[in-house]
């Protein structure tokens, strides 16, 4: 299976199955259902259609839309064209949008389901030929629907040799311009055959897709393993719609980000509080049937892969989700790589840790405790950055920017990046990644972020979660300089925190303290309160914005 890249793969379906479901889309209630072989016909016509606009095998071609079946379909007939996919997050601000689309040299864009398509009008250079999906999206010159009516299905598709360049994943950018991680047929082939036969993915299995498809995450967990098990994938209509669409679909697999997990949580919480729940859990069979209640209220009754990843997730939270019955596997991977490192399996699960490298994978630990992998879906390099290229990768092994210890049993535990830790103005390193991990159980905590650099001691930055502004301001202050407390005598002198600042804004893309993968940009928020944080009163621990 290993040996069959993502086109071939298709076409194995494509004859072993044709007639049998692979995608379903809602729209307006309604579900739509695409067979493997329907899915083949229209990526063949649009592959046709993109040949007659003058797109030449090798130029790039942008996606820009939220998470459909239309959003699979264009990226195969990139590649049956032998075109470049270079994917944008539907989050993306206009002047990030624009930097991609030209530094990629991108020919043209497929505009899909967009919430606000007028925001992002300005990022897209006039010389860029525009494809709409049938969905309400900016003005293009080209119709979907036109498209696939006026071309004939490409018959000659193009052969993919394993290491040329497939698609351009441009990186979050957390400092700096994003860089654009370019990614091989032979990267998306190992990733997805290998995660198929190692979790036993069949076609039987069913797949939820929301996470953006332009992340590495989804792309691979998602589109790879469905097209490499043959396993069902369902989309998400809308955020309204999403609670909904989730009970219908019932998936086996379900992959998501920590702040949902909370959420759903939080959900779950305000129907029936910690300490109820808890009692009612420890009653013979009232417990049983009140955790298959939760399952089946959460639409995850019938999952037997259940993934958190893109960033740490509490270990309180596991335990909670452990207690309804539901494991979490955590996991690790980096663009670099295609999302592809290391896992906890089902049934093999430490918490605490992000799992054992995946079949093909090595890891080890360098001497400054940088966690070094090489794999085969390995990134060709950086586009146009042979310099950056050169210093990540060095002989096969990828420097992943992280830091981490791996047990006698070989799980891994990520420690923090090298380039968040910081110093203090006593000249004292810190990392922050730990840290926040502890504040975060504080189920009033929404985001946190640990600052403390050229500060005498660190200062938890905190964004609170929706629930606790409804919680009287005193109760709350008693809970939160509990928590700072608690943790305090549990730290180096060093680390111990002076102060609890809670922030006035939420940190959101929009405002630029968010990536488009929801990462916090420590650099915004540090440029943001650097004056605030240095004037703040020694005697009040708790400070409100």
């Amino acid at each position: 299976m290993t040996d069959q890249l993502p086109l071939e793969r298709l076409a194995f379906w494509v004859e072993k199955r044709p007639d049998a479901l692979w995608l379903s889309q809602p729209l307006n209630g309604q579900w739509h259902d695409f067979t493997w072989k329907q899915v083949d016909d229209q990526a063949r016509r649009l592959a046709s259609a993109l040949r007659a606009l003058g797109c030449a095998p090798g130029e790039r071609v942008a996606l820009l839309s939220k998470n459909c079946a239309e959003w699979f379909i264009a990226d195969l007939a990139i590649m049956l064209a032998g075109l470049v996919s270079v994917p944008l997050y539907p989050l993306q601000s206009a002047e990030s949008i624009d930097y991609v689309l030209r530094h990629a040299q991108c020919k043209a864009i497929f505009l899909g389901k967009l919430d606000e398509p007028e925001k992002l009008a300005a990022g897209i250079p006039p010389e860029v030929l525009r494809i709409a999906m049938p969905y309400p999206t900016l003005p293009a010159a080209h119709i979907w629907a036109q498209l696939l009516a006026s071309h004939k299905p490409l018959r000659e598709a193009h052969k993919q040799a394993p290491d040329e360049l497939l698609s351009i994943l441009y990186t979050s950018g957390t400092t700096g311009q994003p860089k654009g991680v370019m990614l091989s047929p032979r990267a998306f082939a190992a990733a997805g055959s290998c995660s198929v036969k190692e979790l036993q993915i069949t076609e039987q299995d069913q797949f939820f897709s929301f996470l953006p498809l332009s992340h590495a995450a989804e792309r691979f967990l998602v589109e790879m393993t469905s097209l490499y098990s043959g396993g069902r994938v369902a989309f998400v209509e809308s955020l309204e719609s999403f609670a909904r669409d989730l009970k219908r679909v019932r998936p086996t697999v379900f992959f998501a980000v920590p702040r949902l997990w909370m959420r759903f949580q939080k959900g779950v919480l305000e129907k029936l509080p910690q300490a109820k729940l808890e009692r009612l859990l420890g009653i013979p069979l009232i417990g049983w049937l009140l955790a298959r209640k939760i399952r089946q209220g959460l639409g995850l009754d019938r999952a037997r892969i259940l993934v958190s990843g893109a960033a740490a997730i509490p270990r309180a939270l596991l335990d909670w989700y452990q207690g309804i019955g539901l494991t979490l596997c955590e996991g690790y991977g980096m663009t670099e790589h295609f999302a592809y490192g290391s896992f906890n399996r089902p049934g093999q699960v430490r918490f605490g840790t992000v799992g054992r490298p995946m079949p093909g994978n090595q890891l080890r630990i360098a001497e400054s405790g940088e966690i070094l992998l090489r794999s085969p879906s390995l990134m060709l390099g950086y586009y146009l950055e042979p310099e950056k290229s050169a210093e990540t990768v060095t002989d096969g092994w990828l420097h992943t920017g992280d830091i981490g210890e791996v047990d006698a049993e070989g799980y891994l535990k990520i420690t923090g990046r090298v380039k968040d830790i910081f110093k203090t103005s006593k000249g004292k390193y810190v990392a922050p990644a730990p840290i926040e991990g502890e504040i975060a159980k504080n189920l009033w905590v929404e985001q946190v972020c640990l600052m403390g650099s050229n500060l005498d001691q660190p200062v938890a930055l905190i964004e609170l979660s929706p629930a606790a502004l409804a919680q009287p301001r005193e109760q709350l202050a008693k809970d939160l300089e509990q928590t700072r407390q608690q943790l305090n005598a549990q730290l180096q002198p060093h680390e111990r925190i002076s102060h609890f600042f809670l922030v006035r804004e939420p940190w959101t893309v929009d405002n630029g303290c968010m990536t488009p993968t929801m990462k916090i940009r420590r650099n915004v928020l540090e440029a943001r309160f650097a004056e605030e944080l240095s004037k703040l009163d020694a005697k009040q621990p708790l400070h409100w914005q």
